[in-house]
């Protein structure tokens, strides 16, 4: 784990997470759901090996990786062909990142919130969140189409921090892509940078504005508790 430029007296009360790349290894469900749609058109498939970097960056982008040269009417025709299958397919084979489990028990024995801020659409956030059990256990859930705009825009994170009732400054949020840590800058969070997640180069990555490098889910809670651990000394001193 990498600490950069943490406020001082900074204190977690609150956990937000990005889905795809962060929370949920989403990868196998969207890339079966891009190869459905190839095959729809006529087109190669694609490896998982090949499009797992990409999976955090949204429909449009997968398919024109998968599909480089097409004009604009055949990767949108193309597009919402995946988005079709994806909702047959959604959550077949995704699966919770090793160690979020845990880390979830955690917060909960420590009393602090999290929830869940992802670009992705309500009609394919709820229903996984619904099969694995979790949304009666997040403080929020936001969708992309929760407000007029997405990440990295502020209103899905000031819309998620009103709804877990915690002040921005006291929220960590967690994305394995430069947009959610840019997000998290918007609206004054602490960032962190999944590093478990879809990223093609964890170098690049360091160029995003953020205040921690998480390289595994487990250096989460000890960074957390000893932020809190600080910021608790630092109230009674003072």
């Amino acid at each position: 784990m990498n600490k950069l430029n943490v406020p001082e007296h900074s204190k977690v009360s609150a956990v937000l997470f990005d889905l795809d790349g962060t929370l949920a290894d989403t990868a196998d469900d969207l890339v079966a759901a891009l190869n459905l749609a190839l095959a729809d058109f006529g087109y190669d498939q694609v490896s998982l090996a090949k499009m797992r970097h990409v999976a955090s960056d949204g429909s449009l982008a997968m398919v024109k990786a998968a599909a480089n040269g097409l004009d604009d009417e055949k990767l949108e025709a193309l597009r919402q062909s995946l988005l079709s299958h994806y909702a047959s397919v959604n959550g077949h084979q995704a699966r919770l990142f090793a160690g979020i489990d845990s880390l979830l028990t955690q917060l909960t024995e420590r009393g602090i919130a999290f929830g869940l801020v992802t670009n992705k659409p309500a009609r394919y956030t709820r229903p996984y969140m619904d099969q694995i059990g979790l949304t009666e256990k997040m403080s929020c859930i936001i969708s992309g189409d929760s407000t007029a705009f997405s990440k990295p825009h502020p209103q899905p994170m000031l819309l998620a921090a009103q709804q877990t009732n915690v002040a921005p400054e006291h929220i960590l949020y967690l994305g394995d892509a430069r947009r959610d840590l840019e997000a998290a800058q918007n609206t004054n969070m602490l960032g962190g940078v999944a590093g478990w997640g879809y990223i093609k180069d964890n170098s690049q990555a360091l160029d995003w504005p953020h205040h921690f490098f998480f390289n595994e889910v487990e250096e989460i809670i000890g960074a957390i508790d000893s932020l809190n651990q600080q910021s608790t000394q630092f109230d009674s001193v003072n």
